[in-house]
């Protein structure tokens, strides 16, 4: 597993230990994004006395990728960061957690999972989804978005890395970074991505050329392995269908976001439904005119949302 670690300045003598000793937040990236994403957050709360950690998650990066497809269910993943929580801080000690995207998602399944290793968490864009019977992931998203739904098109092995392969990986990392339409994406059969694409000022040329470097390395493959096993993480995760969240959370998301439009999710958050699940959920924050990559777009508000809300433990 590849790590980035930015930890703060220490003077004197045993300033290696004592830079090791300070609070750690554990931030967890999403797609399609790496370690990189978090490179604000890291600076600035470092800077405030915390040692901040952020890796590569499986397939992604300078992260190892499995072969097997099999191998990117949510609870592989929460293993590779048990193993990492146990290499930093050791095995009884417990660590703060910053999710975004697919780090949300393993964020929350971490909280259900290993609660005894999260100090607390504060998470973005994607709220807590509780376990439900009848309510399948991928089919679930066909009857609501329909076949050309981004995460339904996932789903067929090499199928969507042939037409990424085609467009170009710049050009498809540059359509999903940049997406600002706050409906579902789309990607039918034989789209064109002929239209220019413009930079927002949160994105820079080098930005995209380190991303670019990275996943023509790696591929996307991995990456899609995660949308690929949602349904066999969600006949796992059976057992805990009554589970709730039970570390302290704080949420943000953009009111632009996506993810904040998908049905249901406005009414389950306002009509208290997201609190009975996640029962020490502290605080919700809806940014205003602020997209999917809220922490990119806003990196000092988010760095003193995280601070804020850490500094009370």
């Amino acid at each position: 597993m590849h790590i980035a670690e930015k930890s703060p300045s220490v003077a004197g003598n045993g300033a290696f230990d004592g830079a090791l000793r300070r609070p750690v937040i554990l931030f967890l990236h999403g797609f399609p994004e790496l370690w990189y994403t978090w490179r604000h957050q890291m600076v600035a709360l470092s800077s405030l006395g915390y040692r901040t950690i952020a890796p590569d998650l499986r397939g992604y990066g300078d992260t190892e990728a499995p072969e097997s497809v099999d191998a990117y269910t949510s609870l592989h993943v929460v293993g590779d960061l048990i193993g990492l929580i146990d290499a930093v801080v050791g095995d009884r000690e417990k660590v703060f957690v910053v999710g975004h995207d697919w780090g949300a998602i393993i964020a929350w399944n971490l909280c259900l999972l290993r609660p005894d290793r999260v100090k607390a968490l504060v998470n973005m864009s994607v709220v807590f989804d509780p376990w439900n019977p009848k309510r399948k992931p991928i089919s679930t998203f066909r009857s609501f978005y329909g076949d050309d739904y981004y995460i339904c098109r996932f789903q067929e092995y090499g199928e969507i890395e042939a037409e990424f392969a085609k467009v170009g990986t710049e050009r498809v990392l540059l359509e999903l970074l940049t997406y600002r339409n706050p409906g579902p994406i789309l990607l039918p059969k034989g789209k064109s991505y002929d239209d220019p694409v413009s930079l927002p000022s949160w994105l820079t040329e080098y930005d995209v050329k380190y991303y670019v470097s990275k996943y023509e390395k790696c591929g996307f493959t991995g990456p899609l392995n995660y949308y690929r096993n949602m349904d066999r993480t969600w006949e796992l995760m059976g057992p805990l269908s009554k589970a709730q969240v039970k570390v302290p959370v704080k949420f943000i998301i953009g009111d632009q976001d996506l993810t904040y439009h998908n049905p249901g999710t406005k009414k389950y958050i306002q009509e208290g439904r997201f609190k009975s699940h996640v029962p020490l959920l502290d605080e919700v924050v809806v940014m205003k005119g602020v997209g999917h990559f809220l922490h990119e777009e806003r990196p000092d508000e988010i760095s003193k949302h995280i601070h804020d809300y850490f500094l009370t433990f």
